[in-house]
């Protein structure tokens, strides 16, 4: 049987699990590209948010983004690969990025160069942010409880049956920019003063559309208590540019769910290219998903 000594768990950049958590599970990271008027970076490599939406703001044209090299992914692999391991690598959903299918040409290049390929193995989460971060925390919990690969993977995926994440964005403007509206491109038109709430479901999809700030977050909390009545209590609240709104929807989950949460962090330049400053995001499992015991 394969244990955690010998699997590690990689993700992508697009998760935004915050940075002291993936350090300290030990999580290998690919990082994605994004570039504003034709300057390319990694994603791992813009560390001033604030600037970074500060220039999006102020650009004319839509930001892009990329997904990683094949080289990207096999730099990451190939050490834990050289030391013995099997790798479950965990992405963002292949319908609205390419990066699940570049680390499948890496994983093929590795089988057809002998580079042990077969050790890797490959979990297309079908969501993004901290919905595909959550996948990753639990992932990781399988493998701390002595799981291999195939446990590991296991929970990922009762993590991905489970959980929905809704995302209340402030404008349209950014995805109708971008391209990457999916199902919510029926709402575009004079729809773009609305203040949406969407779900990553492969594609973007929307839920509902209020008109005002205010009313989109009591959505927010009001489907924070449906969760909490499922019985879902790990739950998480990520935001763009936003960190006051997101401290007062914790601090009313913390006495909601009646308890702390798995995360808070800040959505990165990738996702926010796309959707723009102003996001708030909100999601929960059961805390027995992400723990060892």
């Amino acid at each position: 049987m394969t244990t955690s000594a010998d699997t590690a768990v990689v993700c992508d950049s697009s998760q935004y699990l915050p940075a002291e958590m993936i350090a300290a599970k030990g999580i290998g990271v690919v990082s994605l590209y994004v570039s504003i008027d034709g300057e390319q970076q990694r994603e791992l490599g813009v560390t001033d948010y604030d600037d970074f939406y500060s220039r999006l703001r102020q650009s004319s044209n839509a930001a892009t983004t990329s997904q990683p090299s094949v080289g990207d992914f096999l730099s990451v692999w190939q050490p834990l690969l050289d030391a013995g391991k099997e790798v479950v690598s965990i992405h963002i959903s292949s319908s609205i990025s390419g990066t699940f299918e570049a680390a499948n040409q890496a994983r093929q290049r590795l089988i057809d160069e002998g580079g042990h390929g077969e050790r890797v193995h490959l979990y297309d989460s079908e969501m993004a942010c901290g919905a595909t971060g959550l996948c990753v925390l639990a992932a990781a919990a399988a493998i701390e409880a002595g799981g291999g690969p195939d446990e590991a993977i296991a929970r990922a995926r009762q993590v991905r049956e489970t959980l929905k994440m809704w995302f209340a964005v402030d404008t349209l403007e950014y995805l109708r920019k971008g391209g990457r509206i999916g199902g919510a491109s029926a709402w575009i038109g004079g729809a773009l003063k609305i203040k949406p709430i969407l779900t990553i479901d492969r594609e973007i999809t929307p839920i509902e559309r209020v008109r005002t700030r205010s009313r989109s977050l009591e959505r927010l909390r009001g489907y924070g208590r449906q969760l909490h009545e499922s019985g879902a209590d790990a739950w998480v609240v990520q935001h763009i540019q936003d960190l006051e709104t997101a401290e007062l929807l914790a601090a009313d989950f913390r006495e909601m769910f009646g308890g702390p949460p798995a995360f808070i962090s800040e959505i990165g330049p990738v996702i926010g290219a796309h959707v723009g400053p102003g996001l708030i995001g909100i999601g929960a499992v059961s805390w027995s998903l992400l723990e060892a015991g």
